[in-house]
């Protein structure tokens, strides 16, 4: 078994948002959005809890994720989390952990062509609007 498989879900989630980030910011820049405050408050609309959990729940629908990786996000979703959510319900905090963990895990596998299928995915539902019609509490 890989060193990276017995990783809690918080753990991997902890460098899943860091990855995640990444890729958003890189997406946001690379349309021409340079004043800080603008990239902070377009970047809310991909990497907020509430919107990580709405990409989450897509995801599920639409069986985005393989078995491996829905094992990951539930054991991110499922974990003991010791931080308080801000602004939003402790259920989607959960959801948007579990989403960290997928990233996180596919990023210590090195699974980068993967990794960045996943975060397109993602861009491309909330560029279309789609994670407004699932609106998280």
């Amino acid at each position: 078994m890989n060193i990276y498989e017995q990783l809690n879900g918080v753990t991997l989630a902890y460098l899943g948002d860091a990855v995640y980030e990444v890729y958003i910011r890189k997406y946001l820049l690379s349309k021409g959005i340079t004043k800080v405050n603008a990239l902070q408050k377009n970047a809310t609309s991909y990497v907020s809890a509430k919107a990580q959990a709405a990409l989450i729940m897509i995801m599920e629908e639409e069986s985005v994720l393989t078995d491996n990786e829905m094992s990951v996000y539930k054991r991110g979703r499922n974990a003991k989390v010791y931080t308080k959510a801000k602004n939003t319900s402790i259920a989607t905090y959960h959801m948007s952990t579990g989403f960290e963990a997928v990233f996180g895990y596919l990023s210590l596998m090195e699974e980068n062509q993967r990794l960045d299928e996943l975060a397109k995915w993602c861009i491309e539902k909330v560029e279309a609007g789609q994670t407004h019609e699932k609106r998280i509490q």
